[in-house]
């Protein structure tokens, strides 16, 4: 029966039908595997039901297995959250702290939040990585306390922090032949192998949209599913990519890839960072997502240098009604916007515009501190 079932078994399941695999749930809580082996069948036989399909060593979930797994997430999450009421008392002496981010952060967020837990050695920290969909799960389940990602999504009630520039520049082998070009035009690549990102994420969100809105179609592209992928391709000669200019740092400073001077690029987005406005902060998210703001932007210059303009907003409150977006002459600089625009007339082709402020007043409700 489920009252049967142990706070042991609930963490137990979720991390299993998380990693699709009992090595890996294994390992990720630090048990063993005939132990989390164990756990499962115990929650099984205590609920009657087969909760995960076995295809050798992979699992995944069934029916049952789905359902029940929404609510003991909803039962951790509670149990957090109770967790996070009383370390309010202990203040910063304790307490633990989920983040999620895309993968596309991976390349700086791990350093950045090594500085945090320094200053709180006290403090437990877990940190979920995965695409953009992916993330959006996450805050849509409430399984984590803060989420590092670009764009916010729409229909969802956060609270996000824009806190650096997140600049995405045209990368290339260095034998390339526009390597040592100045003011490339876009439609010149039009004849390169794109490799994009897969489905989902962010990165591929933003290629799409700026294709769309250039009407450029590469003559061939290649579907990858991360960065690393994308960049041994673009190494190899296999073709070229937009990707974000924060997943570069090795790769630049070792001259092993090339940026390529596309006109109107960087395309410059935002960084933010993000919680569900129904998820309750406990004194520990409370002081990384001040952190993560105060310190962010500053450190991505520290990694990358600063080849972007500062950023200038604070917060916003996402509802499922309108998720606001950053305008477009806010995310690119001046000269960038120019270039982009002397384009489009070369070209002839028609651009998509901007909302205005006024309207983008109009469309959302916006807070600020």
């Amino acid at each position: 029966m489920i009252r049967r079932t142990t706070f042991r078994q609930l963490q137990v399941f979720c991390a299993v039908a998380q990693a699709s695999s009992i090595v890996r749930a294994s390992e990720a809580l630090h048990l063993t595997q005939p132990a989390v082996s164990m756990q499962l069948k115990q929650l099984e036989q205590a609920l009657g039901i087969d909760l995960f399909d076995r295809h050798g060593r992979a699992l995944s979930l069934t029916e049952a297995g789905t359902l029940f797994h929404e609510h003991a997430l909803r039962v951790l999450a509670e149990l957090h959250d109770a967790e996070e009421t009383l370390n309010q008392l202990k203040g910063l002496r304790g307490g633990s702290v989920t983040v999620g981010m895309v993968s596309t952060a991976k390349y700086f967020v791990p350093r950045l939040l090594a500085r945090f837990a320094a200053q709180h050695p006290a403090l437990d920290l877990r940190i979920l990585t995965g695409n953009r969909d992916d993330l959006i799960g996450y805050l849509r389940r409430n399984a984590i306390d803060l989420a590092i990602m670009g764009r916010p999504p729409r229909g969802l009630e956060l609270e996000t922090a824009a806190f650096a520039t997140h600049p995405y520049v045209f990368v290339a082998p260095t034998t390339h032949r526009f390597a040592n070009a100045r003011g490339i035009d876009l439609f010149d690549l039009r004849d390169e192998t794109m490799l994009l990102r897969e489905s989902g994420s962010g990165t591929r969100v933003l290629n799409d949209e700026y294709f769309r809105k250039c009407l450029f179609a590469p003559k061939r592209s290649i579907e990858m599913g991360s960065n690393e992928t994308i960049k041994q391709a673009i190494m190899a000669g296999m073709g070229i990519a937009l990707i974000s200019r924060h997943t570069l740092g090795l790769e630049l400073q070792h001259g092993l890839v090339s940026v390529l001077d596309v006109v109107g690029l960087p395309i410059v987005r935002n960084w933010h960072v993000a919680h569900n406005v129904n998820r309750r902060l406990g004194p520990a998210a409370k002081a990384m997502r001040e952190f993560v703001f105060q310190n962010g932007a500053e450190f991505l210059v520290e990694m990358f240098g600063r080849d972007v303009p500062r950023l200038g907003r604070r917060v916003d409150v996402v509802t499922p009604a309108a998720a606001p977006t950053i305008p477009r002459a806010a995310e690119m600089t001046p000269k960038a916007s120019a270039r982009k625009a002397s384009k489009a007339r070369r070209a002839g082709a028609a651009s998509i515009p901007a909302a205005t402020p006024t309207k983008r007043k109009a469309a959302s409700k916006t807070t600020r501190r």
